[in-house]
């Protein structure tokens, strides 16, 4: 009989070549990656321009209108009030006031962050935080505008680094990625994740030397949590998904509106 031992260790090689963990990087245990998405959405690693889908829905949003945005553009859209492709500060402040009739006149002119529920000063902190950091990014000009416009065409421009890269550089959707958010750090639950987890993804993303990025990304996470946790606590997999194209943002204001016109 001849020997076989070449192509036993070409099966060997083979094998190897498809691991996700690596004996002498204990890391690679405790952070493991989803081996069956092929079986779960047709290419998970193949970015998606128009949708967001994950493993429960793989055609993206249901009922969820795409406008032909890309994901990323269709993330921010929900504060484009007036739909002309460009969002000021005021509208996303913007929104309606449960505390008083006077707060919901001067509220009337304003849109965004008190749409989703923010009080006041969440919304002013907020919204100034946004449009001073992006901004000038999205310009179509080098020069500076004092109204600190954000552009929805350049939106693209503003992804920083230590982020989770569910959105690649040209605002497309990676489906494997946020599912892979999940697979490494949604330990109490596998499609949830408690403040703690959402911490930890957070510090497990950052760059070196990228200040900027670190703190972003801690605040947006943050912000979501805030919004989006249920009553224990958990930011859900589905949460997650629907910020990423958006479609959350509506379903929270017009549950938001709904607690308005009950106490109204």
């Amino acid at each position: 009989m001849g020997d076989n031992s070449g192509g036993n260790q070409s099966l060997k090689v083979s094998a190897d070549s498809m691991l996700t963990v690596a004996e002498k990087a204990p890391l690679t245990f405790q952070k493991k990656l989803r081996s069956d998405l092929d079986s779960k959405l047709p290419k998970p690693y193949l970015a998606r321009a128009l949708a967001a889908p994950d493993t429960e829905n793989v055609h993206g949003t249901w009922g969820h209108k795409h406008r032909n945005m890309s994901v990323l553009q269709q993330h921010v859209a929900f504060f484009d009030q007036d739909d002309n492709g460009i969002i000021y500060p005021w509208e996303t402040f913007k929104g309606n006031s449960v505390f008083s009739m006077i707060m919901k006149i001067i509220c009337m002119i304003l849109s965004g962050f008190r749409d989703l529920g923010f009080n006041i000063f969440a919304c002013v902190f907020l919204s100034m935080l946004i449009h001073v950091a992006m901004s000038y990014s999205t310009l179509p000009t080098w020069l500076p505008s004092p109204l600190f416009p954000v552009y929805i065409e350049n939106i693209h421009k503003c992804k920083h680094g230590s982020d989770s890269t569910t959105y690649d550089t040209e605002g497309r959707f990676v489906p494997a990625n946020l599912e892979n958010i999940f697979s490494k750090y949604g330990h109490t639950k596998t499609d949830k994740l408690t403040f703690k987890e959402l911490w930890h993804m957070t510090d497990s993303s950052r760059n070196a030397f990228d200040f900027f990025g670190w703190t972003a990304s801690k605040l947006e996470w943050g912000v979501l949590y805030m919004l989006a946790k249920d009553s224990e606590g958990f930011l859900s997999k589905e949460s997650v998904r629907r910020c990423y194209d958006g479609s959350l943002f509506d379903y929270c204001a017009n549950a938001q509106k709904g607690a308005i016109g009950k106490t109204a």
